[in-house]
């Protein structure tokens, strides 16, 4: 059992935290804002997760998880301390760290005894070596620490199956001891055969940045395929399907859209790019990949006004908000670029989300959000399905066609069949699904 402390209470240290609770070590949460801390200790849980309320409230129970916006107590009481915090995207791309500084601060003015400070927020190759600079400073040498890498791999909706059974656990350390200390610390998940990765905290800061990076290359490359797709009448649908047969490929990330969104990919792209240039070694192939996820969601949202001969005057309901489904994160997120487009264009905006309307209505606040589908699609010359949650997935067709005043589909996430569409009287707008150049705008 460790006294363990997470610095931030955001969507990884929270998640991290619950989960190292469950394990049965003593957890303490701490973050800076008070409102937070206060709502936690309500079992208020400040996003979307599936399963975490109740494994907080589990914990919290067993009197193995507490809050707390105490930092300096927190440095004194555990001897691992994971460092969580935000590293937003700075102007140029690069990962903003004055948010890792601090923390490195705080725990080189109040270490008390040997501590392994570990950084799990996704930050560039090198902050390890800052942050153990900065702790020395602090510290003047008067105790023992070390510094360790631990980049987090949560995905968004199945955050605590991501980390009860992960693909893999990555461990950075300099010392001996740093490595038996977090090699122990993630036993239990050692006990039920999880890989763990062992290696210098440089390699390990770069491993989550490039799994990333690829990732979102794969995606922005099945985007390109469809877009020929369109042009030469194929199906990218199919095209994806077989080469994710190929087990040198597979079939994950794969499914073409409007773009990647959320919280990691952007940021993580950009910053692996700043980082290339900043070393004079340009990621070619990532610069590509951020550019063309730019274009893909531009492309999609010029087609929507195309077809319809404008926006201004017209009704679009977007169904979906979330960046993806099983979150209500909608930072990045393809439908709230394609509602700022719309609504600046003059288009009347009715929108509707299962989940993530209010995160919505904080980032745009001025369109109609709908109260459920039908009310979205209602008198709309056009629906965007944006997020693909299962209730979009089966929609009661007839229905929203008798509903909306127009005919016009666009499907961002191809989920019905275009031929099936077509049948029922939709104009309908696939990625990648063969459509006829008289379709999609372009001469033949």
């Amino acid at each position: 059992m460790h006294r363990i402390c997470m610095v931030g209470t955001g969507y990884v240290g929270l998640v991290t935290g619950a989960c190292m609770a469950d394990f049965g070590n003593q957890v303490t949460c701490v973050d800076a804002n008070q409102d937070k801390i206060k709502s936690l200790e309500k079992g208020e849980i400040p996003f979307y997760e599936f399963g975490l309320p109740e494994l907080v409230a589990r914990s919290v129970k067993a009197g193995r998880l507490k809050f707390s916006t105490d930092l300096t107590q927190a440095i004194k009481d555990n001897d691992v301390l994971f460092i969580c915090v935000g590293t937003p995207r700075g102007s140029d791309g690069e990962a903003d760290l004055k948010y890792v500084d601090q923390v490195a601060r705080s725990v080189g003015e109040h270490i008390n005894g040997y501590k392994l400070i570990v950084q799990k927020s996704t930050v560039p190759v090198g902050t390890g070596l800052r942050i153990q600079k900065i702790i020395a400073s602090e510290s003047k040498g008067d105790h023992e620490f070390d510094v360790a890498s631990n980049p987090e791999f949560l995905r968004e909706g199945s955050a605590i199956e991501d980390f009860m059974r992960p693909n893999r656990v990555v461990i950075g350390t300099w010392s001996k001891r740093a490595e038996d200390v977090l090699s122990d610390v993630y036993q239990p998940l050692y006990l039920n055969e999880s890989p763990l990765v062992k290696t210098t905290v440089e390699t390990a800061e770069l491993i989550k940045y490039a799994s990333n990076a690829f990732l979102a290359t794969k995606i922005s490359f099945i985007n390109e395929i469809a877009n020929l797709c369109d042009l030469v009448k194929a199906d990218v649908k199919v095209v994806s399907r077989a080469m994710g047969l190929d087990q040198r490929i597979g079939g994950k990330f794969l499914h073409a859209g409007a773009g990647y969104g959320g919280s990691c990919f952007p940021k993580d792209t950009e910053a692996l790019a700043h980082t290339g240039r900043s070393f004079g070694v340009p990621q070619t192939i990532v610069e590509a990949t951020i550019e063309v996820n730019k274009q893909q969601r531009l492309q999609y949202m010029e087609k929507t006004q195309e077809m319809l001969g404008g926006l201004a005057g017209k009704t679009v309901g977007v169904l979906g908000l979330a960046f993806k489904q099983g979150t209500d994160d909608v930072r990045d997120s393809v439908a709230i670029d394609f509602l700022t487009y719309l609504r600046d264009r003059g288009a009347k905006v009715k929108a509707f989300d299962p989940i993530a309307m209010d995160s919505a209505k904080e980032a745009v606040g001025d369109v109609e959000y709908a109260s459920d589908l039908f009310e979205a699609v209602e008198g709309a010359d056009a629906v965007v399905i944006a997020t693909e949650w299962n209730i979009f997935r089966d929609m009661d067709l007839v229905k929203v066609k008798s509903l909306m005043r127009g005919d016009l589909v666009v499907d961002l996430k191809n989920l019905y069949e275009p031929q099936e569409m077509n049948e029922k009287g939709f104009r309908h707008v696939g990625v990648g699904r063969g459509l006829s150049p008289e379709i999609i705008g372009v001469e033949s």
